[in-house]
């Protein structure tokens, strides 16, 4: 293992970190100087990872780093319990050939943040399965319905009257059962994880074993700064999204966001980023500071040199003013003699509604061949043509015809 100071770890592991409990127990294991066996699950509820899923394993990346045991575990089996964290309503299961086909998809795209090689991938149903009826109510005896409902998502449910499936009562069990069957000493999951992993902490004393430390990791705000990075939301930055896409994207977020991005996202030393801090505190632009973390994680998802290439665009087509390659082309059709510019925004598929069109148009986020727009009211004539760019990525060639 790397010889590094105790208190040097703590500092890396703490960034980032929502909560470490309890502290004290896990600078007690780092200093014992063996590796420690870090657990981390996953069940496969869909074949695609955004940024806000990767936060974890960025984590666990850092252990690795630091010589310790890995064990990214695929829930196999809890994935076809369907995990009801954070859910007010019944969490469908999954198949086992959806399970199957999401794994395999998971370990391809974290194995390009985690070291393959010293990576301990394990599937809960090798030991889950084999519980049988007889395992199953031990295990149950282990912890009271009081206890379960303790957890907040429960809780509400029960307390507004909204149904909650007997087998979801199971799911914290089964996951704190892995823990047991992997004799853990860290588990780390996201805040919405946290009751899971104290169970799990709870059954390995019981079970004799030193129980657990638990992490904690905060849920990563989308492009928007408010709400968790969701794809329902439309706020996500996906990883298999191609480079110049992913580049944009992260060029969009707030600068004050961007710590958030770099403490979380970013490999860089907390010694790198007390320094980017301090550059932009002296006067340095920022969007300098951003290109920094868009370029890290273009080159960590695809290669260093669609990074660079994906700079070289995101500057030409909004610093330069340059227009993409891959405009395309629309011809709107109108039996009228005019049309109003948010409708042809709509028709040629640069907005999804007239009314997300108008909020655009106010918000200033829509040009006409470079112009600006902020008229809600304008409208375009037959033979009019030109360029319609909606924020910084939707473009579109439109021309104007009688129908």
């Amino acid at each position: 293992m790397p010889q590094i100071p105790v208190e040097s770890l703590m500092e890396e592991l703490r960034r980032g970190t929502e909560e470490i409990i309890p502290e004290s127990e896990l600078v007690d294991r780092l200093e014992n100087d063996r590796p420690l066996r870090v657990k981390v699950g996953f069940d496969p509820t869909a074949p695609d990872l955004h940024l806000g899923h990767t936060v974890v394993v960025n984590k666990m990346r850092q252990f690795q780093e630091f010589g310790h045991d890995i064990i990214f575990l695929i829930g196999d089996f809890t994935g076809m319990i369907g995990d009801p964290s954070g859910k007010n309503t019944t969490r469908p299961a999954l198949s086992k050939e959806e399970i199957t086909d999401n794994a395999a998809s998971y370990q391809e795209q974290v194995f390009k943040i985690l070291d393959p090689d010293k990576t301990q991938i394990a599937f809960n149903s090798s030991w889950s399965n084999d519980l049988g009826a007889d395992g199953m109510i031990k295990l149950a005896s282990r912890y009271t319905v009081a206890r379960i409902l303790e957890r907040d998502d429960f809780a509400q449910r029960y307390s507004s009257g909204n149904s909650i499936a007997v087998h979801e009562l199971l799911y914290p069990l089964m996951q704190g059962y892995d823990s047991v069957a992997l004799k853990a000493d860290i588990e780390m999951g996201g805040t919405d994880q946290k009751f899971n992993l104290l169970v799990g902490r709870e059954l390995q004393r019981q079970f004799g074993q030193a129980p657990q430390i638990v992490l904690t990791m905060p849920l990563l705000e989308g492009l928007d700064g408010v709400h968790k990075m969701s794809k329902s939301l439309g706020n996500y930055v996906g990883i298999t999204e191609n480079p110049e896409e992913m580049f944009g994207k992260l060029m969009s977020i707030s600068d004050e966001l961007m710590w958030r991005y770099f403490d979380l996202l970013s490999f860089r030393s907390t010694t790198e980023l007390k320094q980017c801090r301090k550059e932009v505190a002296e006067g340095k632009n920022p969007r300098d500071i951003k290109y920094l973390l868009a370029s890290e994680i273009v080159a960590r998802f695809h290669s260093e040199s669609d990074a660079v290439r994906a700079k070289k665009m995101f500057i030409d087509r909004f610093q330069k003013g340059h227009l993409p390659d891959d405009i395309v082309e629309k011809a709107i059709l109108i039996e009228a003699s005019d049309i109003a510019l948010t409708s042809v925004m709509k028709t040629a598929g640069l907005v999804k509604s007239t009314s997300e069109a108008i909020r655009m148009v106010e918000q200033g986020a829509v040009r006409v061949n470079g112009e600006r727009i902020r008229d809600r009211d304008i409208r375009l004539s037959t033979g009019d043509a030109g360029v319609l760019q909606v924020g910084k990525r939707r473009f579109a060639r439109v021309t104007i015809k009688p129908a």
